[in-house]
């Protein structure tokens, strides 16, 4: 049976771990801390969450905030720029290595897939007047075109 990404990942406390290590990164990037200035204490924590549940994990993003639509209204009117959402992609990337997500080509290739699909879904939803999907699931990502190696 093939793992989910969730699972190969090292279910919730690995993305605990991302997003910990990512937002120590956040708050000291001169592009992006600006951003997340008014973040309440428990906001990488959610964002684990969400990410836990895109790659397979329990839905428990959508248990208690409300899945998709809530996600999507954090992100309304913030104005990401192309340069912010880069600068994201490359933050969290450094943040799953030091996370000890597993490095293997298989899982980073998804990993990535998911980070820039959903940044760039976030870039476009947080324009002024933006043309959104306000109602959607929460996407659930695979593994895609490369399933995990397994030797």
């Amino acid at each position: 049976m093939t793992p989910t990404l969730y699972e190969w990942a090292g279910g919730s406390a690995a993305f605990t771990r991302l997003t910990e290590a990512f937002y120590t990164r956040v708050e000291k990037d001169d592009l992006l801390a600006p951003l997340f200035a008014h973040m309440p204490a428990e906001h990488a924590q959610h964002v684990a969450t969400w990410l836990a549940e895109v790659f397979g994990g329990p839905a428990d993003y959508t248990g208690a905030h409300g899945g998709y639509a809530h996600m999507l209204g954090k992100h309304l009117g913030m104005g990401i720029t192309e340069p912010q959402r880069r600068r994201w992609v490359n933050l969290i990337q450094d943040a799953a290595d030091e996370a000890g997500l597993p490095d293997d080509p298989e899982f980073r290739a998804a990993f990535l897939a998911y980070v820039e699909w959903g940044t760039r879904l976030a870039r476009h939803n947080s324009q002024p007047g933006a043309d959104v999907v306000r109602e959607a699931p929460v996407p659930r990502w695979g593994w895609g075109e490369a399933p995990p190696y397994q030797p």
